[in-house]
């Protein structure tokens, strides 16, 4: 998890490199602990708040990092919160910033997939498809005991976050001067609708609301908040045009 942060950090400095200047460069070393700190305790944070009965009879173990147990939904959002403010304290563009770190994010998330596989966790519902993946019996869910193969959704997931890191890549290196913030509306709308694909399969969802996944949620609020970001990018810019 953390060497995939780091090279998500590391691309998310080339990228900004390349579209501002060398000393403003510099400065995203200068606050890359931060990002990563912040990223880190908001999806352990969020992963505690979905589990509250839990954590509240057991208050010492939201400090347990160990076990794991954190939410990408609460890390996008404490990182960009986080973006934010730091790029503000030291004199950055903001959007620029954002894409950065955004397009580097994608990468981050196809790299630290992987974990779940090494976890044994994050898997989909029994398959018998040729590329299935086994689940030792230890940590299959109760109803699910007596199978041995199901959906590898951490690949699924995992190869999708890397086309997304792709066409952010594609978008931040055609529209990223001309349309900052584009690059991060886009990510939101594409992440989560691959989240929401990903949660149709899954089987160890934190938290239902009314039989639907609070991830599912999330996703739909950020899809929103995405397009609404897009169209207010695109119709500021027009304007200027």
């Amino acid at each position: 998890m953390a060497s995939a942060c780091l090279i998500g950090v590391i691309v998310a400095y080339f990228i900004f490199k390349q579209y501002n200047s060398e000393s403003d460069s510099e400065k995203i070393w200068d606050f890359a602990a931060y990002f990563l700190i912040a990223g880190f305790l908001g999806a352990r944070l969020y992963y505690c708040a979905l589990n509250p009965i839990y954590y509240f009879n057991n208050p010492l173990e939201i400090l347990d990092f160990r076990e794991g147990g954190l939410s990408i939904h609460g890390g996008i959002v404490a990182g960009i919160t986080a973006i934010i403010i730091l790029a503000k304290t030291y004199k950055l563009p903001v959007l620029n910033t954002l894409d950065s770190f955004i397009c580097g994010t994608a990468l981050a998330q196809s790299i630290g997939r992987w974990g779940n596989f090494f976890n044994s966790e994050a898997f989909g519902s029994p398959t018998n498809l040729p590329w299935k993946l086994y689940i030792p019996l230890s940590q299959r869910p109760e109803q699910f005991v007596d199978y041995e193969y199901f959906h590898p959704t951490f690949l699924y997931e995992s190869i999708l976050d890397l086309c997304i890191f792709f066409i952010l890549l594609t978008l931040i290196k055609k529209f990223g001067t001309k349309f900052p913030g584009l690059t991060t509306c886009s990510y939101l709308i594409l992440y989560s609708c691959v989240r929401i694909f990903v949660e149709s399969i899954r089987v160890d969802s934190a938290l239902n609301i009314h039989g639907i996944q609070i991830a599912k949620i999330i996703s739909v609020l950020l899809i929103i908040l995405g397009a609404i970001g897009l169209l207010t990018i695109i119709k500021k810019n027009f304007k200027q045009i």
